[in-house]
């Protein structure tokens, strides 16, 4: 799920959203039970998308099948291995028809509890309107379903019988039709089911853990005013962008950590310019969504772009007070930049507290996720 700029594909679209609420209910649906620690509360869900295993299943199949992009040669989770909490390993992804994406494609888990969606853009505020990007998105393209496919890509579902079925279980008598509405519904509501609570952190809080000497260290150091960490990565999902059923006031907090300053004057390299792309204002060049830290030790490399290739090198960056480039094309000293959020030059790391703080943050993967058969591909 990557931030991309979305090209109205006339009529389809506008079918579309005529199809999808903008409201969220503030309590869980009935007959859907999160399994969650004591530290999770449920997240908020569509009041016209209420979760069920029906559909839950079927977004499921959908999110892996090739047969929803324009040419049939792509899925969700071709940008979204399991193994690898649902990010795709690489810097940046590739579309149905070789093109690259700007940005690198974050992980799914948890997404529920996110109150905006993408790297960089404060307008999408749910599930449902984010698969319009993927989906429809012409610049990138991704799956590249526009005016010439739409039809044919219906059709491949609706000539598939247990699609049909499973459409009808899901959505009553007018799921038998299979509509795009439907299918992004069923696409949302797997995504929001695809929780990662069971890391060895989580079973920590729970008394059900121990963590070593240095893991120990590094969490202390990641709460502390020293390493500034929890500034950001705050809360149960590890990100300042959070929200449950029980959220009153929802922040949505983007951040310049200083990545680039190509200019001297705080530019970072086109198109990729964080929020400033949407709100064209100067104060928020290079303004990012911070992602959360579950899972981090398999989702590299790092950063919007993916330049970071380690954990190592993220506390590198972040001890520095930004990135200092020495020569070439992206050369500037990110530190001095004019934008970049003013915790980064709060933080006082050496070489033993990168190493706990790495420690502790491995302690964040949640096998369970990694593993589980109730998120795997169901065609294998």
């Amino acid at each position: 799920m990557r931030h991309a700029s979305l090209v109205a594909c006339g009529a389809l679209l506008a079918s579309v959203l005529a199809g999808l609420a903008t409201e969220r209910q503030l309590q869980p649906a009935s007959g859907w039970r999160w399994s969650l620690p004591g530290h999770f509360q449920p997240p908020r869900v569509p009041l016209d998308n209420p979760m069920t295993e029906e559909k839950f299943q079927l977004g499921r199949r959908l999110f892996y099948d090739p047969r929803l992009s324009g040419n049939g040669t792509q899925a969700c989770a071709s940008c979204h291995f399991q193994h690898l909490a649902f990010t795709d390993g690489k810097a940046v992804s590739t579309g149905s028809t070789g093109e690259e994406t700007a940005r690198s494609a974050p992980s799914i888990a948890n997404v529920a509890w996110s109150p905006t969606l993408t790297w960089a853009n404060y307008s999408i505020l749910d599930l449902e309107r984010h698969m319009l990007v993927p989906m429809f998105g012409e610049n990138p393209v991704e799956l590249g379903i526009d005016d010439s496919t739409r039809e044919t890509v219906l059709q491949r579902l609706r000539g598939d019988a247990d699609y049909r079925a499973r459409f009808a279980r899901a959505f009553g008598p007018a799921g038998g039709q299979i509509s795009y509405a439907q299918l992004i519904q069923a696409i949302a509501t797997f995504q929001r089911g695809v929780v990662s609570a069971n890391s060895r952190y989580d079973q920590y809080l729970a008394g059900k853990a121990q963590l070593s000497d240095s893991e120990e260290r590094g969490r202390a150091l990641f709460f502390s005013e020293r390493a500034q960490c929890a500034s950001c990565h705050s809360g149960p999902n590890f990100t300042d962008q959070y929200a449950d059923v029980t959220t009153q006031e929802v922040r949505t907090p983007f951040h310049n950590t200083g990545l680039y300053n190509l200019d001297g004057q705080g530019a970072y390299p086109e198109p990729n310019r964080g929020l400033l792309e949407l709100s064209g204002k100067p104060a928020d060049m290079g303004a990012f969504r911070t992602q959360s830290l579950r899972n981090v030790a398999v989702t590299a490399p790092y950063m919007h772009d993916g330049s970071i290739a380690t954990l190592e090198g993220v506390l590198d960056h972040y001890a520095a007070h930004g990135r200092s480039i020495a020569s070439g094309p992206m050369a500037g000293d990110g530190s001095r930049n004019p934008f970049k959020d003013p915790r980064l030059d709060r933080i006082r790391l050496d070489a033993r507290d990168k190493a706990d703080l790495v420690a502790f943050l491995k302690t964040l993967t949640d096998e369970q996720l990694l593993t589980s058969p109730r998120y795997a591909d169901p065609f294998k």
